[in-house]
């Protein structure tokens, strides 16, 4: 399963006090090992001003015109969750997917 976080070194201005959306992708790629030890998962990080993909330049587009906040956490097209993600919620999705989890 691969995960996208998009983003930039610094935070977003509506974010300040929260990590970057490097310190964010690290933080979620270790939980996420953690809690699908036997699963692949795999989490990219693009930064908003280096998109590689068509999909990549589709959410940088929209970051940038303010539909969303960054990080923005997305997978398979579906956005996980911007600005401060939550594990819960992306656990949740991983499951749904049939990521088998291990109890923490």
């Amino acid at each position: 399963m691969k995960l996208t976080v998009y983003g930039a070194d610094t935070p977003c201005p509506s974010c300040l006090h929260s990590p970057s959306s490097k310190e964010t992708k690290e933080w979620l790629e270790a939980a996420l090992k953690r809690k699908f030890p036997d699963s692949a998962i795999t989490l990219r990080y693009v930064d908003l001003d280096e998109p590689e993909t068509d999909e990549d330049v589709r959410f940088t587009n929209k970051i940038k015109n303010d539909e969303y906040f960054y990080p923005l956490v997305v997978s398979e097209g579906q956005v996980l969750g911007e600005g401060d993600p939550r594990l819960k919620t992306i656990v949740q999705y991983l499951e749904e997917k049939g990521l088998q989890s291990c109890q923490l």
